[in-house]
C-alpha cells in the first residue's frame, strides 16, 4: 500500500481489516487542536453551573490559556460530535475565537482520523483576565 493509499483509507473496514478510532483519541485531538488557538484555553472548573475562578489555588484546574481545554467526543461510525469548554482571552471577540476553535478542531480531527465532524459545541465558561504580563525587554 502506498503512502497515498494509506492517507486516503477510510475509517471502518479496509482490505486489511477493521479500523476503529476511540472517543478518547478524538477527544485528545480536539483538546490539543483547540489549544492551538492563542486566545483560547482551559476553562475554569464549574460546580452546579457556576465558575470557580479561584479554584486553581486548591489544586483543581484553573482558567489558563496555557492548558488544554476540556473536551469530549461521541463517535458514531465515521461521524463525530465534539463538545469543548474553553476560556477566552479578555477582551477578544467570543464569536471570532469560537469560530477559529471550531475550524481548527474540525480540520485536525478530519485530517488525522478521516472521520467526519458533524457538530462542534463550544461552551465559553470564562474570560482569562488574570494573565501574567509579557516578559519585558532588558
Amino acid at each position: 500500500m502506498t503512502a497515498t493509499a494509506i492517507a486516503a483509507s477510510p475509517v471502518g473496514r479496509t482490505e486489511l481489516g477493521a479500523i476503529t478510532i476511540s472517543e478518547s483519541v478524538v477527544t485528545a485531538i480536539a483538546s490539543r487542536a483547540a489549544s492551538e488557538i492563542p486566545d483560547a484555553g482551559a476553562a475554569a472548573p464549574r460546580v452546579l453551573g457556576k465558575s470557580l475562578p479561584g479554584a486553581g489555588l486548591f489544586g483543581t484546574r484553573a482558567t489558563s490559556l496555557n492548558k488544554l481545554p476540556e473536551a469530549s467526543a461521541d463517535v458514531d461510525g465515521s461521524v463525530v460530535l465534539i463538545h469543548l469548554s474553553i476560556s477566552v482571552r479578555w477582551p477578544c471577540s467570543v464569536p471570532a475565537v469560537t469560530r477559529a476553535v471550531r475550524q481548527r478542531v474540525r480540520d485536525r480531527v478530519e485530517t488525522l482520523t478521516s472521520l467526519r465532524v458533524d457538530e462542534i459545541n463550544v461552551d465559553v465558561t470564562s474570560f482569562a483576565t488574570h494573565l501574567a504580563p509579557p516578559p519585558r525587554a532588558q
